[in-house]
């Protein structure tokens, strides 16, 4: 559900690193059929497939695939999370005994999951020590083997923020050790990652307030995860299309972390809804992007992070995310210093 468009283009990075042929496709914004007739026998393909892709494959049959979690979106043409979570299985549909899939330990549907995968199963966790597969454990990203550990990097030396980006990073690292990518050029690659735009990327700092663009932040879990990278004191701008989410679990973890909650478009008031059942009344109104942004800016003070994570998608005002971000970014710069 979250996580892929970070992943898809840090395994692109490792494996251009390594491969002369690789193409970077899919639902990240450049189409498989754009690239098809200039692919050859040695081309290594990154694709990212969404759930709406994967409910109609016949014949796809990725010799690597990987579920990094799931949680509830796209509800409204799903209609049910079974209904989705299927969709997402469809990755595996043709996969055999000599393909590989990497999944998430710490997600009770990816990890169940695994159990009848018919693919060989390579689990990273975020959470817990594994005897077998990728995880983070006392600030580093380790690889075990039969128990046996070798480590791959500290999050020292890493230049993207959070626990989802470690677990990003493992699934990256698993999927290009499949295809044979060396350790030290995957080591080189991700210390050298920065990130992607659009995901809990830092824009600017104005008068001691961090200002941070998470406008793929396009459901709750999304926005739950940009908020615990941040940790607190965060000035959040949240709303846009629902997309028929339930806004509670985003309502009852505000308390702690965030300090203000400034909302826009269609489904605004249904998080402020979901965050005053919760307790939380730190609420404010805005008209639209640059109204949201001036009134984030005079609620932050000195230390504070102001937080486009919207929980929603942006169809109800925007084009895309992506416009959505950019629409932001812009606010910002024209706030006074």
């Amino acid at each position: 559900t979250n996580g892929k468009t970070t992943t898809t283009t840090l395994v692109g990075e490792i494996l251009k690193n390594y491969f002369k042929e690789v193409f970077v496709v899919g639902n990240i914004g450049t189409a498989y059929t754009g690239v098809a007739m200039d692919t050859t026998e040695s081309s290594y393909i990154v694709a990212e497939t969404s759930s709406f892709q994967l409910e109609t494959v016949d014949e796809f049959h990725p010799k690597v695939s990987a579920i990094l979690n799931l949680t509830p979106d796209h509800l409204n043409r799903h209609h049910t999370m079974e209904g989705y979570v299927n969709a997402k299985k469809n990755i595996m549909m043709n996969q055999t005994t000599e393909d590989f899939v990497i999944l998430n330990y710490d997600d009770p549907l990816t990890k169940a999951i695994g159990e009848t995968a018919a693919p060989q199963v390579i689990y990273f966790s975020g959470t817990q020590v594994l005897e077998n597969g990728y995880y983070f454990a006392d600030e580093k990203i380790f690889c075990s083997e039969n128990g046996k550990a070798e480590e791959i990097c500290s999050a020292g030396d890493l230049k993207i923020l959070g626990l989802h980006n470690m677990e990003n990073i493992m699934a990256a690292v698993a999927m290009a050790r499949c295809v044979n990518v060396p350790m030290d050029t995957i080591r080189k690659t991700i210390t050298a990652f920065t990130g992607v735009e659009h995901r809990i990327e830092f824009v600017t700092e104005k008068r001691g307030v961090a200002y941070y663009n998470d406008s793929k932040g396009t459901n709750v879990d999304a926005t739950l995860t940009a908020i615990r990278a941040l940790e607190k004191n965060i000035v959040l701008i949240a709303g846009g299309d629902g997309k028929s989410q339930d806004f509670a679990p985003l309502g009852q973890k505000l308390a702690g972390s965030v300090k203000h909650l400034v909302l826009l478009g269609r489904d605004g008031p249904a998080i402020a809804e979901a965050a005053e059942n919760a307790g939380f009344e730190s609420i404010t109104y805005g008209s639209d992007m640059g109204d949201c942004v001036r009134k984030a800016f005079g609620l932050a003070q000195e230390g504070d992070s102001v937080l486009l994570s919207p929980a929603c998608a942006s169809w109800d005002m925007y084009d895309n995310f992506e416009q959505r971000g950019d629409h932001f970014k812009e606010m910002v710069r024209k706030l006074g210093v």
